[in-house]
């Protein structure tokens, strides 16, 4: 266990941390509304994001390669994301990593990644061509969306504010968000640098 930490800590004070999407790309600004998308998840269920109106959605990118990833998939966002799909969020784990570079896998392989490490989101969306990744301008993994009922982009940014620390002892963004939400109060964060591995787009 103390080996495999190390590890983990050594992969990420060598992974690529780049904060940039390629050219022509546009990042999704908040209090406005949050762009548009329809896709299919890894089970065949159709996700279109008109149809979600009056939800609270989390878009959380994943590339179950990257260390930050990894870090936090040690238990603490699946927990996350058990207990707000229990109060009626969506949570959408996609995965923009093109054919051929980290993190990409076939719908199998997703499969057996969800079940391997307990993935507890409302659906897991493969994005190989990158077009939603690129409609939001998400940056890395994992880079964090949140979307209010109305269908407006409430938040932007890292998941909390420990790139290299304890996420059970970090502030965390995300359910700042979705706790301001459902309480009827401004979110007191709507921005934050993202921080992880770039994603690895086509």
């Amino acid at each position: 266990m103390i080996k495999h930490s190390i590890l983990i800590r050594v992969l990420m004070a060598v992974a690529i941390i780049l904060a940039t999407i390629p050219a022509g790309a546009e990042e999704a600004a908040v209090n406005e509304p949050a762009p548009l998308f329809s896709a299919q998840d890894i089970l065949g269920t159709n996700y279109s994001l008109a149809d979600l109106k009056g939800k609270i959605v989390v878009l959380e990118w994943f590339n179950h390669g990257c260390p930050f990833v990894i870090r936090h998939y040690g238990g603490h966002m699946q927990e996350l994301q058990k207990t707000y799909t229990a109060k009626g969020v969506v949570w959408l784990s996609i995965c923009s990593s093109a054919e051929g570079k980290q993190g990409y896998q076939t719908v199998d392989q997703a499969k057996a990644t969800v079940d391997a490490k307990g993935i507890a989101a409302t659906a897991v969306i493969l994005d190989p061509e990158g077009e939603i990744g690129l409609k939001y301008g998400a940056k890395t993994t994992p880079h964090m969306f949140v979307i209010d009922p109305q269908g407006v982009l409430v938040y932007n940014g890292a998941i909390d504010d420990s790139p290299r620390g304890d996420a059970a002892a970090a502030r965390n963004y995300v359910r700042a968000a979705a706790d301001a939400l459902m309480s009827g109060q401004p979110v007191p964060v709507q921005t934050s640098p993202p921080y992880g591995c770039s994603v690895k787009y086509k």
